[in-house]
């Protein structure tokens, strides 16, 4: 069981709590989404943008800001969700979602969204995106940090390890990856299509600074982003993030767990209902 959240920790699971609504009402619109990765994930942007990472939300192309690079582009829902209760997206965009000529499309791109920084394409690129921009960074003499999310079924790509060696290789200390580890991908559970364990080992074998955490706890989560970025090794850091999916909704949670989940036309309703129950609950034993 998590330990009770105070103060600013309890700040950011209500932040949590927000952008999992969010991002069901967005899927609503369009009766469908990546939902049970948004909320399996929803903990993880809510430490990342209201507690570890420098930006301005009236200012997105901020020199100055850090960068958050979605690696799975089919998370969007979740990140958009996320800039939305940050300010950069305005809400009403919210039911654009997938919509004609919408900043929000299905799977995430650059070009369309702002605080979008990459497009999420072929499974597997993000982390050699990020470390092609950590070295631009340092070049530049910036103190910016990337943050990197990519997911448990791109460890099955030799070009996420490729990229891994690279980032110890140069010393990226202004990088930290987050893996979210939920056990599912388009084939199947990841660890039956691609056997990648024991990743605490294999990705500290690789030179970089390691935790795991439970990617669903709020406690855990900030004192990992805290321990990557005040790390003062020169080498790159990861957080390994044990995921749930569809967290936060418990007969999502229950569900038979698919890499696109199906919710029917009155569910959506019925997932919102609960999440706000489980909510309320949590907020009034924290009290």
């Amino acid at each position: 069981m998590n330990a009770p959240l105070i103060g600013h920790n309890r700040d950011l699971a209500e932040r949590a709590y927000a952008i999992r609504r969010t991002a069901l009402k967005m899927g609503q619109v369009q009766g469908q989404g990546y939902i049970a990765q948004a909320l399996d994930i929803a903990d993880v942007l809510a430490v990342a943008y209201f507690h570890a990472m420098s930006l301005r939300p009236e200012d997105p192309d901020w020199e100055g800001r850090d960068r958050f690079y979605l690696s799975i582009g089919h998370y969007a829902i979740a990140l958009y969700a996320a800039l939305i209760e940050v300010g950069v997206i305005p809400r009403e965009e919210l039911e654009t979602y997938g919509g004609d000529d919408s900043r929000l499309p299905m799977s995430g791109m650059a070009a369309y969204t702002p605080g979008m920084e990459i497009t999420g394409g072929s499974l597997g690129q993000g982390l050699s995106v990020a470390i092609g921009a950590c070295l631009a960074l340092k070049r530049k003499g910036s103190k910016s940090v990337v943050y990197n999310l990519l997911s448990d079924g791109e460890l099955g790509e030799g070009s996420t390890w490729e990229a891994a060696m690279s980032g110890a290789h140069w010393n990226l200390d202004n990088l930290i990856a987050i893996v979210d580890v939920n056990d599912q991908q388009a084939d199947g559970p990841s660890s039956k299509v691609l056997a990648s364990e024991p990743l605490h080992e294999k990705w500290r074998a690789f030179g970089w600074f390691t935790q795991r955490v439970n990617g669903n706890d709020i406690n855990a989560l900030v004192a990992a982003f805290d321990a990557a970025r005040n790390h003062p090794a020169p080498v790159p850091r990861v957080i390994i993030c044990d995921t749930l999916m569809g967290k936060g909704v418990p007969f999502l949670e229950a569900r038979d767990k698919n890499h696109f989940i199906r919710v029917d036309a009155d569910e959506w309703d019925k997932a919102i209902d609960a999440l706000d129950a489980g909510f309320a609950a949590m907020s009034g034993a924290s009290q």
